[in-house]
């Protein structure tokens, strides 16, 4: 994660530095692959200003708070925001209100195989299909651990499977018979 720290009327300070640091770091429990983030710290007469932007898959969450006592408090203040817009954004994206809608299929099913071929069999694997639009199921696929993702495409209404392919893109199946 790249994080950057700017002062802006007032001379820069280590201590500002490290303890802005220490409170964005705090962030990556909520969104785990976080891109960038930059905090801007600015004295305008009496007021401490605090802003954050944070870069996240194909979004930002940004906050701006001011404070009248001492720059950490704003810091403090701020943080508390996009803690919370951070825990919106991470419960979006693992949003449990489409339980009804989801269903169990079996990838691989041992039913029409031989006692002969069940030793090729590698694993059968049951998975959840979740409803989900294709950008949902990119945004879900980019932060998990699996190298795919099956779902049901709210549009067409058919089960796909999104990918992870070798060369660092996505590749979809969308079967034709269904």
């Amino acid at each position: 994660m790249g994080l950057t720290v700017t002062f802006r009327h007032f001379e820069p300070n280590d201590a500002l530095k490290t303890y802005s640091e220490e409170k964005v770091s705090k962030i990556e429990r909520y969104v785990p692959n976080l891109r960038e983030s930059h905090v801007i710290l600015s004295l305008e007469k009496r007021r401490h200003i605090a802003e954050v932007i944070v870069n996240v898959n194909k979004g930002k969450i940004t906050a701006k708070e001011v404070s009248e006592d001492n720059m950490y408090s704003a810091i403090d203040l701020v943080m508390d925001k996009i803690e919370s817009q951070a825990r919106k954004y991470k419960d979006k994206l693992t949003s449990h209100k489409d339980q009804h809608r989801k269903a169990k299929h079996n990838i691989l099913s041992a039913d029409g195989i031989s006692d002969t071929d069940k030793d090729e069999a590698i694993r059968t694997e049951s998975v959840v299909v979740e409803t989900m639009s294709l950008a949902e199921a990119i945004e879900h696929i980019n932060l998990i651990d699996n190298e795919f993702l099956v779902f049901r495409n709210s549009g067409s209404e058919k089960v796909n499977i999104l990918y992870k392919r070798r060369d660092g893109d996505l590749g979809l199946i969308e079967p034709e018979n269904q």
